[in-house]
């Protein structure tokens, strides 16, 4: 390859250029850092050395010398707020907001800000307040989705439902689920009331929303039993056989207690052993136990009992037999010793369980009253060893 004399003249002229946008780099760079007040140095040095108190404080002299820090600022209220310093949080978001020199962008940013500061206080009016004011831009619907939380903490069932409503139009996942609960809030209020024409309107809504909602078809399945209307009420409980079977733990008692008002005993025994062939779960055996010694006797309970020990163990199922066996055999004193003992232990570890948070109870909640998700309890309650 043959090269021209010029090219020789070009090579120290590139490195030159070089030379010198890496001193203009140098400079400007070291411009900057001196621009950096000493206090911000001071705090990342405090953060290395796990001294997070002090490194806030440094922090805020940065931010009162500096006023043009906003993400500093961002940062800070957002570090007050998760450490539970929500004065602190509120008083910082509170003066981004009154700035003057914001732009609409970073003016909505701090308002967001200051509504999770009031949520997390609990000032719920202050922070709903706030959010609506939101309800347009890059917020919108993180607004609405913290309204629709404040909504349903107020149980303000109504403006809960043209919320969720307002998500879906946004592109939010489908609030089905959620709204038929909303209805079945307002069902119950209606039922309370005395109102059951309200109550069944509600219901259908309910059902309208999530066809397969299991305390939509039990709150009708009431409502017709309340009414003298037994065939009606069972037929609405039974439909979670193939809607929602989990659930049918829920109504097997009611549906014990219409068939007996029909004089359908034995037909309401044969169903429940039916759903206990498909679903082992020892709270509907402990219910069909307690209703076959009533109905036919302790010696048929105690081979229930024992038949569903073989082929699920339990606690709950080993009380049953033990409670049947001390029946049959009265005289057996270490037979009741062992059955008060297993049945205290069973009343002290079986309780429902939260899927979502872990949050325990004796009795089953639809809403957990933890973390307030709809249906993250399941309706059969858990043994703990």
């Amino acid at each position: 390859m043959e090269f021209e004399a010029w090219f020789f003249l070009v090579i120290p002229l590139f490195f030159a250029l070089g030379w010198i946008a890496a001193r203009v780099d140098i400079r400007h760079v070291m411009q900057e850092s001196r621009a950096v007040p000493r206090s911000y140095f001071k705090g990342l040095n405090y953060l290395l050395n796990e001294q997070p108190d002090k490194a806030i404080e440094a922090f805020l002299e940065v931010a009162k010398l500096d006023p043009d820090t906003l993400e500093l600022h961002f940062a800070l209220g957002a570090l007050f707020r998760r450490r539970g310093e929500l004065d602190r949080a509120i008083r910082i978001h509170q003066n981004m907001v009154d700035r003057a020199d914001l732009s609409q962008e970073q003016r909505f940013k701090a308002m967001y800000e200051l509504g999770e500061d009031f949520l997390k206080a609990g000032l719920l009016d202050r922070a709903e307040s706030v959010f609506h004011r939101l309800d347009s831009g890059v917020h919108a619907r993180d607004a609405l989705r913290n309204i629709l939380e404040i909504q349903v903490l107020t149980k303000d069932w109504e403006q809960a439902i043209q919320t969720a409503a307002r998500l879906e139009k946004l592109g939010c996942p489908a609030q089905n689920a959620d709204t038929a609960h909303y209805y079945c809030e307002m069902a119950q209020a209606s039922t309370l009331k005395g109102d059951h024409e309200t109550t069944r309107r509600h219901l259908e809504s309910a059902l309208g929303q999530n066809h397969r909602s299991a305390r939509a078809w039990m709150l009708l399945g009431d409502l017709e039993a309340r009414a003298g209307r037994d065939e009606a009420a069972i037929e609405a409980w039974r439909r979670l056989e193939e809607l929602n079977p989990r659930y049918l733990t829920v109504v097997a008692e009611r549906l014990l207690q219409a068939h007996h008002r029909l004089d359908r005993d034995a037909e309401a025994i044969e169903l429940l052993r039916g759903y206990l062939e498909r679903m082992p779960s020892p709270d509907l055996l402990h219910l069909l136990f307690q209703t076959v010694a009533e109905r036919q006797g302790w010696e048929p309970a105690r081979r229930l009992a024992a038949e569903e020990l073989k082929r699920h163990p339990s606690l709950r199922a080993l009380d049953d037999y033990l409670q049947a066996s001390n029946a049959v055999q009265p005289e057996s004193m270490e037979g009741r010793l062992a059955q008060d003992l297993v049945h205290r232990q069973v009343s002290r570890s079986a309780y429902y369980l939260c899927g979502h948070c872990g949050f325990k109870a004796r009795q089953y909640f639809w809403q957990c009253p933890a973390c307030a998700r709809w249906e993250s309890i399941a309706p059969e309650r858990v043994e703990h060893e």
